[in-house]
């Protein structure tokens, strides 16, 4: 190895190495610590909204008290969200969109309110998860790491994406399912740099959760134990793709219902707008006191359709109804409101909701398929997989969608049911023509925020000095500002170079770098730092 070479691997390990790695154990520290404290404060949250709702089921003289409190509450949130745009709905495609650098936004703000706005949501008696605000919230610790020690908008970007791993690891305890989310939905791309950055700060901000949650005498263990896989025959196979289309189509139905609820709340304006947030509210109320199984993320609803694989599901009754009677009103209950929340923005999470009604459906067809002659030990693995297939046709995610079912589960057999369900749900996607639905919502932020128009098309002409990253590495291994593309290459002796990812660059080479921004200034101080400033 010559001196060129190692002083290379010294300057790429020096600046992508020590300074990610030590960002990122920031990062995971302080996500570990905030997440961690706002997981147990929603889930005493679901407990006290349960009680209450409990109480005024007794005392039904109340419940215009309760009516009222929540529409007052509607109106501060949705006013708290009219200023504080970055919080509307999970925050999951605001986050994404920061990440990959297509606005800026106040990290301190934005995690300040999304704690309180989707904290209040919880105690409020809705139907919300915490798991796309830790999302949020784990992004923003990772913007304020960058900004704190001073670093680089790429830098920046690298820890928004960590924290928001850090956050979906530590709510979900799913450590490789919170780095495939940086790589699948964060990025949307693989590079050693996002890998390196998510597993450390995933890594330190699961043993930061470990300890406060043992400390604090609270559980540490899978999301959902209780569900066992068994060995799935070859007539399985045909139950669990018969249940896949199924589930896809549904969520190919609520991937419309929110585009046609999005129409209607448009045209709510009064209190400027904010009165709006006041139907999910009264209406959460309402079904929360039709039953218990309307509140909360659901994790206690999913819970309860762990049969331990033996097929036979505990008691749920809604009204006095039979077992799939008060399936079908839960998921219906948990469909409106769903469709609701994520229509009208309300700060708070739907990604363990929209499980719950995978899950619920699963348990549905379950019942039904053993029935029609299905063995009853297929049934745990039939729900699990059908809350993957409802994630999946959405989120249009399908490895993540993949690897959940274990991590969630703990339980790490039969892959081939699991990936025959997420290609059903992926191919029905497709076939649907439906456009992933994070990156929807996120474009639809993008327009209503005005975004679009601060970015614009911009040229850099730079030459890539010695002893630099860029100098002896490839165009593909290096991170290069969001949606910029290097064009041209001209070499020292004025030849033309047609880049492609495998183009080794060399010093003397000048370079044409395009790209979309709202701050060339910074996409050029960045860029110095890879090819060196002549």
């Amino acid at each position: 190895m010559n001196k060129k070479t190692l002083l290379r691997a010294w300057l790429a390990f020096k600046f992508y190495g020590i300074n990610v790695v030590f960002l990122s154990v920031i990062t995971g520290i302080f996500a570990g610590v905030i997440i961690t404290f706002y997981t147990i404060c929603t889930s005493l949250g679901e407990e006290y909204s349960r009680g209450l709702y409990d109480l005024l089921r007794q005392y039904p003289a109340f419940i215009p008290l309760l009516l009222i409190g929540l529409a007052a509450g509607a109106v501060a949130i949705g006013t708290l969200v009219k200023f504080v745009p970055m919080i509307r709905g999970s925050g999951i495609p605001q986050i994404e969109g920061a990440c990959r650098g297509k606005f800026p936004f106040n990290w301190y703000l934005t995690l300040c309110s999304m704690f309180a706005a989707s904290l209040a949501c919880v105690f409020l008696g809705l139907a919300a998860g915490s798991e796309g605000p830790s999302i949020e919230m784990g992004g923003c610790v990772g913007e304020g790491t960058g900004r704190v020690l001073r670093r680089s908008f790429m830098m920046r970007r690298l820890q928004i994406a960590a924290g928001a791993s850090a956050g979906f690891a530590v709510a979900f305890n799913a450590p490789v399912t919170g780095m495939i989310f940086a790589l699948e939905e964060a990025f949307k791309s693989f590079s050693p740099q996002i890998f390196v950055s998510a597993a450390v700060s995933v890594m330190t901000a699961l043993a930061v959760r470990t300890g406060i949650r043992s400390a604090l005498g609270f559980s540490v263990g899978y999301a959902f134990e209780g569900f066992v896989f068994t060995q799935i025959d070859f007539a399985g196979y045909g139950y669990v793709a018969a249940a896949a289309v199924i589930v896809a189509l549904v969520a190919v139905a609520f991937y419309y219902s929110v585009a046609a609820a999005k129409k209607l709340f448009r045209k709510i304006t009064f209190f400027k707008g904010t009165g709006k947030f006041i139907v999910p509210f009264v209406l959460s109320a309402a079904f929360g006191l039709i039953t218990v199984y309307a509140m909360g993320g659901g994790h206690n609803f999913i819970h309860n359709l762990a049969t331990g694989g033996t097929g036979a599901y505990q008691t749920i009754s809604v009204l006095g109804a039979g077992f799939i009677a008060s399936l079908v009103i839960i998921i219906v209950l948990r469909y409106v409101l769903m469709t609701l929340y994520m229509a009208c923005g309300v700060p708070c999470g739907v990604f363990i909701p929209m499980l719950a009604v995978g899950a619920g459906l699963g348990a549905l067809l379950s019942a039904l398929f053993t029935r029609a002659g299905m063995d009853a030990a297929y049934c745990d693995y039939i729900v699990i997989i059908c809350m993957s297939v409802f994630f999946t046709t959405f989120v249009r995610a399908p490895i993540t969608g993949l690897f959940m079912i274990f991590e969630l589960t703990g339980q790490f057999t039969n892959l081939l049911p699991a990936l025959l369900g997420v290609v059903i749900a992926s191919l029905v996607a497709e076939i649907c023509r439906l456009e992933p639905g994070y990156e929807n919502n996120l474009h639809a932020f993008i327009r209503d925020q005005g975004y679009t128009n601060r970015e614009k098309p911009a040229r850099f002409t730079l030459t890539v000095q010695p002893h630099t990253l860029a100098d002896g590495g490839k165009i593909n291994r290096l991170i290069w500002p969001s949606g910029g593309l290097v064009t041209a290459i001209t070499g020292e002796d004025g030849s033309s170079i047609v880049p492609s990812g495998g183009t080794r660059l060399s010093a003397g080479q000048t370079i044409e770098f395009e790209c979309q921004t709202a701050d060339e200034g910074e996409v050029l101080e960045y860029l110095y730092t890879l090819v060196g400033k002549s």
